[in-house]
């Protein structure tokens, strides 16, 4: 089912997720319902604040990109379609010191794009569907995707790397983001 996503200034975007401690059909079935939404809206990440519910959970499917990405397990390259969709549940991560600038959207925050830095590579400790702990290190659009997520699981948004100056020039494009419609649900095209 395709979720309604919650749009820029709503207070659960700013709420830390709380740990998931349940790896059952309830949890399966959010994890569907976010794979579909994140499709229909073609994005590449979608975090459970996004969907209204504050919790450590995102999804993210990179297979489609044109922008190179990099993926290893157990210190071996391995092919990202293969791993794909990702989920980052109960995710901790850690980031090389070296940056680069990315220009980023995000479904909360429609029509937006911003650069953001962003670390080159990163390391990231998660848990599959199943429960099970999954270890690994991605470079690239994947490394990005996993940084834009992981912060929306914190309560971060992309536009709090922005300067207040930088903020400022955007000002007018987040009061129409707040006056916006919520994304409609698309049951009558499911």
């Amino acid at each position: 089912m395709v979720l309604n996503i919650v749009l820029y200034d709503h207070p659960i975007l700013r709420k830390k997720g709380k740990p998931i401690d349940s790896f059952n059909d309830q949890l399966k079935r959010l994890v569907s319902d976010m794979l579909e939404t994140m499709a229909f809206h073609k994005g590449v990440g979608l975090a459970a604040q996004q969907i209204g519910q504050a919790l450590q959970l995102a999804v993210i499917d990179v297979s489609e990109s044109k922008i190179p990405s990099s993926l290893l397990i157990e210190g071996k390259p391995v092919p990202i379609e293969e791993h794909m969709p990702l989920f980052l549940i109960n995710p901790t991560l850690s980031c090389t010191r070296s940056k680069e600038l990315s220009n980023e959207g995000c479904l909360s925050f429609p029509g937006l794009r911003i650069d953001v830095p962003r670390s080159k590579r990163v390391k990231l400790k998660t848990f599959d569907l199943e429960g099970k702990p999954l270890a690994l290190e991605a470079g690239g659009f994947l490394a990005i995707a996993i940084q834009h997520e992981f912060d929306h699981l914190q309560g971060k948004l992309f536009i709090d790397y922005l300067s207040p100056e930088k903020k400022k020039a955007i000002k007018e494009e987040l009061e129409k983001i707040k006056r916006a419609e919520p994304s409609l649900f698309a049951k009558e095209n499911a």
